[in-house]
């Protein structure tokens, strides 16, 4: 019985958790949610929504990616609260590989998708400021007259989450992490606006329409949950007999979109953190593996474009099947070739390893 209850060891590190999983898990959940939607432009044939009728495997892969984030971009400050090497950590994880797969998209997705004019119309600076800000190719129109043309929709939440360390780099500066209720407070206000908002509530704020309404005030919910679920990690103690009653508090909460957010941001965080630090030997494994989920989150939607417009007769179940297979395999080619490389120039190197490379 004991096993099944445990804090957070601080000195678990990435052999012995189950993030890595996780990530590559929401990866091909959004290749899933996305492959169906793409197909049919809409939808009536995505799972998650026939089931419960609010949000998509997608959406809920990215909650969950940002839950993650929030724990372990937390713990890259505590372990070293330095401005400059925090920012060099965040900037190598993140912009090698996206900008890689931007030019990807720009270069070679979007020439085989656009028309004959495509590079006429091509802006190299609105394309290079798109890329710097870390939002999706700002590029001529492409795959026209289908559903969703766009060279890459899942790009979208990078510059969210990028912007979340910018937070936390914030509250790092002002001190404010040395204090854990302080960030729990702010995560709380947020919990707080974000539910009243799921239950109707809108306000103008000088020439913006309804700044609740802004992914970010959202997907930082997410981000500032999983912080404090990294926070307070001495003090969360994780039972199988409370896990259960979060999935009975969180199962109800899936079928309202009044409840949506605050089920998936408590019980469905404190579900995700149990799998994800509770040493699974059958997982053991997989903890060998290479970290690919960032490259096959990048490259899953522009395949799925490709494989539609010139197999407009394919499958759902061979679109979503080929699509995984193809971004797996550029996830692991942009881990050895771009992301891993670009790691190792990541300062502090040379310390204790971290619970997972964030």
């Amino acid at each position: 019985m004991a096993a099944d209850i445990f804090v957070v060891d601080p000195h678990l590190h990435r052999t012995s958790n189950n993030f890595n999983f996780l990530r590559l898990l929401f990866a091909l959940l959004v290749i899933l949610s996305h492959t169906v939607e793409i197909l049919d432009g809409n939808r009536d044939r995505e799972i998650f929504t026939i089931l419960f009728h609010t949000t998509t495997f997608g959406g809920l892969a990215v909650d969950g990616f940002f839950l993650l984030s929030g724990y372990l971009i937390v713990q890259s400050w505590k372990a070293d609260p330095v401005a400059w090497t925090f920012l060099s950590k965040r900037a190598l994880r993140i912009f090698p590989a996206f900008i890689v797969a931007s030019v990807l998209c720009a270069f070679i997705v979007g020439p085989l998708g656009g028309g004959k004019d495509y590079f006429e119309q091509f802006k190299l600076v609105d394309f290079l400021v798109g890329m710097g800000l870390l939002a999706k190719p700002a590029i001529p129109p492409v795959f026209a007259g289908s559903h969703f043309p766009m060279v890459n929709g899942s790009m979208w939440s990078i510059h969210y989450e990028f912007v979340c360390y910018l937070f936390v780099l914030g509250f790092g500066l002002s001190r404010a992490l040395r204090n854990p209720r302080v960030w729990l407070f702010a995560t709380a206000a947020l919990v707080v606006v974000n539910t009243a908002h799921a239950w109707g509530l809108q306000f103008s704020l000088l020439s913006l329409r309804d700044p609740l309404a802004n992914p970010l005030v959202r997907l930082s919910m997410f981000f500032f949950v999983g912080g404090s679920f990294y926070l307070y990690r001495h003090v969360i103690v994780f039972r199988r007999r409370d896990a259960g009653i979060a999935a009975a508090l969180l199962l109800p909460a899936l079928y309202s979109e009044a409840t949506l957010d605050l089920g998936l941001a408590l019980a469905g965080g404190y579900l995700l953190f149990y799998f994800a630090l509770t040493p699974l030997a059958g997982l053991h494994w997989f903890r060998r593996l290479p970290d690919v989920s960032y490259g096959t989150y990048l490259y899953g939607w522009p395949v799925t474009k490709l494989l539609i417009w010139y197999f407009p007769s394919i499958s759902a179940v061979a679109a979503v099947g080929l699509t995984m297979l193809a971004a797996l395999m550029l996830g692991a080619v942009s881990w050895y070739g771009v992301e891993k490389p670009f790691l190792k120039l990541k300062p502090g190197n040379h310390r204790q390893p971290a619970l997972v490379p964030a």
